[in-house]
């Protein structure tokens, strides 16, 4: 008989009952290093005192009135948002799946509305994930993921990452922009050349073509800028933003330039739950902490000591990891033992994280991870290396 919870998800058998800072602790009184976050969704970490206060407080005003009114909320977050990016409008709603259909509706009407209708094709990359509505499977390609919904919804065509060549091929008179990941999370943690969203940006403005980038994992501070694009110096049309911007509390955020985001007029597009006084008073909470001075700078020196740590285990491991991924901390470590292997052995040590593709495991710890949970949990990691070495009979160097 089926369970009461939709047994969709493959869980562990662990449930936590509280948490503090990069720490929880489950049910039956064990102490976890939190180095998965949620899937780096609390950006905070766990009962951080300034969004813990900011949402209890808003709670206890109004949590929900829907956007048939202004929402000051809203209104201050947008408004600080655009002062930090690129983007002259955003658009709130309560996910990254949605964040991203947003910013296709978007990117698609900006071409209807200026006289290219036909134009309504998306380029996107082998490896990515999107999120999981039917637009979205249609756009991640995963066959996997696609297996049994049905057609695929029309319009993304997909190419090897980080090629030019084959951008440039797939461009054609249906093409209405390029979307992708500035980093692939669940495809394995896969960066690209320093220059590729440089040349995207260039054959996008030499095409007349629109680039939007899914910074739902990559943004929000993760990888040691309020946003990954900031590191390529380019400038995208439209970002779609999810997980950390509410540090847990369910937010998504389409960032979007003048060009495309005016013509999603009253009756284009919506959402009832979308950018409502408490989620919006969880992402200024989490904006002012990822706004103070040297706080970013802070979350870059700790994905250093991590990413130095770990090519360290990898030297002394080769037959169970091989490869450090990533940056900030949004970090991959490329397995050569089964992932869920290496991911049990942590666990078994007290070391929380998450598996991605191509066999690679996601260490993406709470922005506020301090410097000795950084070292303990690279110490929890060598042990669990060591025991996966061990159980295989693995020769260490």
């Amino acid at each position: 008989m089926i369970s009461a919870l939709l047994p969709n998800y493959a869980r562990a058998d662990l449930a936590f009952e509280r948490g503090e800072g990069a720490w929880l602790w489950s049910t039956d009184g064990r102490r976890f290093l939190d180095f998965g976050a949620g899937i780096a969704t609390s950006s905070l970490g766990h009962n951080h005192p300034h969004l813990v206060k900011a949402i209890t407080e808003q709670a206890a005003k109004v949590m929900h009135v829907s956007n048939l009114y202004r929402i000051p909320q809203a209104e201050r977050l947008a408004a600080r948002l655009v002062e930090a990016t690129f983007a002259d409008s955003v658009f709130f709603c309560n996910s990254g799946a949605e964040a991203n259909e947003g910013m296709v509706k978007m990117m698609r009407r900006a071409m209807a509305q200026t006289g290219k209708p036909e134009r309504y094709r998306f380029i996107c990359f082998e490896g990515a994930f999107h999120g999981r509505t039917l637009g979205m499977l249609a756009a991640t390609g995963n066959a996997k993921y696609l297996e049994g919904f049905g057609p695929p919804v029309e319009g993304f065509d997909h190419v090897p990452f980080d090629n030019m060549n084959a951008v440039r091929a797939a461009i054609g008179p249906n093409t209405a922009g390029i979307i992708l990941e500035p980093i692939q999370g669940e495809g394995g943690v896969r960066a690209p050349d320093a220059r590729f969203l440089q040349d995207l940006r260039k054959t996008c403005d030499e095409f007349g073509l629109l680039l939007g980038l899914d910074e739902v994992q990559t943004g929000m501070g993760r990888t040691g800028k309020l946003f990954a694009y900031m590191w390529s110096g380019i400038e995208p049309d439209v970002i779609s933003s999810a997980k950390g911007i509410g540090g847990g509390f369910p937010l998504g955020a389409v960032l979007a330039k003048e060009h495309i985001a005016k013509y999603l007029i009253p009756g284009t597009h919506g959402t009832t739950y979308g950018g409502n006084p408490l989620a919006c008073a969880a992402g200024n909470a989490v904006l002012d902490v990822l706004l103070t001075e040297g706080f970013l700078d802070e979350v870059e020196r700790m994905g250093r000591l991590l990413q130095t740590g770990l090519r360290e285990i990898v030297g002394e491991y080769p037959g169970v990891v091989d490869e450090v991924r990533g940056q900030g901390l949004l970090i991959g470590l490329h397995c050569v033992a089964p992932v869920g292997e290496v991911q049990a052995a942590a666990i078994a040590e007290g070391l929380l994280t998450v598996t991605a593709g191509e066999n690679t495991l996601r260490i993406i710890p709470p922005l506020i991870v301090r410097e000795s949970e950084c070292e303990q949990g690279l110490a929890m990691l060598r042990r669990a290396c060591a025991q996966v070495a061990q159980s295989a009979k693995v020769a260490v160097p």
